[in-house]
């Protein structure tokens, strides 16, 4: 059996109950390199053989996958975050499905929602957003035109840039197209909930500024929208005068 296991943002304590029981029992561990916080690995039980999957291709993940398989061992697969979120596992599933080898998912924290925490945030905000956009500038790895930074911009939600750090200076240009304005806040997070975290706010016309400044490349979530201004509505749900099925709002 093979459990795709989300590591969490960063801080060893942020995998779920779940996760961190199945690590304490796996007899193999092939967890995401840099990204997985080295100290999850110290749940591990003696004798759990472990890979570090950045120096793999995803046909060396396999063998050692069949490897644990043909022995009878039960492995975890361990990803950054969540695994649904750039984690590359719908390949590994159609891969495993094909070999009869069963598996199951184990959801985790996504560094989105650890560098929401960081910042105290809400990304959802009445009269200011209610829609999050989970995207990333495009680089070596290409993405469909009608996904382009400018398209989704033209929107103006709440966005959420995943794998982008590298690219700030096409990366704002391409906001303000789309039609965010230059003076739109923006907050960097460095490594969201590991020690060495760092948190950097700016605007969408100073993002690149702010990133070569600090010397960011690499490791940094992007948030971008007004959810990080102090102007918004009141929520409906608290509201005195509102009714839903737990609670009469009151005429006053």
């Amino acid at each position: 059996m093979l459990y795709f296991v989300g590591a969490g943002p960063g801080a060893a304590d942020l995998i779920t109950m779940r996760g961190y029981k199945l690590l304490t029992k796996a007899d193999v561990v092939i967890y995401a390199g840099s990204l997985v916080n080295p100290k999850l690995l110290n749940f591990t039980k003696e004798g759990c053989e472990i890979h570090n999957s950045a120096y793999m291709t995803l046909e060396e993940v396999i063998k050692i996958v069949k490897k644990a398989e043909a022995e009878n061992k039960m492995t975890v697969r361990l990803h950054t975050g969540d695994s649904s979120i750039y984690g590359a596992v719908r390949e590994q599933m159609d891969i495993l499905e094909k070999l009869g080898i069963n598996y199951d998912v184990v959801p985790g924290v996504s560094s989105f929602c650890g560098a929401a925490a960081s910042i105290n945030a809400e990304y959802t905000l009445p009269d200011v957003s209610q829609t999050v956009i989970i995207t990333r500038m495009e680089g070596r790895t290409p993405v469909p035109e009608r996904e382009s930074i400018r398209s989704l911009a033209a929107h103006k939600s709440t966005m959420v840039l995943f794998l982008s750090s590298g690219l700030t200076e096409k990366l704002s240009k391409e906001l303000i197209a789309g039609g965010y304005k230059p003076e739109t806040p923006v907050a960097v997070v460095y490594k969201a909930t590991w020690p060495d975290e760092k948190i950097f706010r700016c605007t969408v016309e100073t993002l690149h500024q702010t990133m070569k400044e600090n010397n960011i490349e690499n490791t940094a979530l992007i948030l971008v929208g007004n959810f990080l201004g102090k102007d918004y509505g009141r929520s409906r749900l608290y509201a005195p005068n509102f009714t839903h099925r737990f609670r009469k709002g009151s005429d006053e």
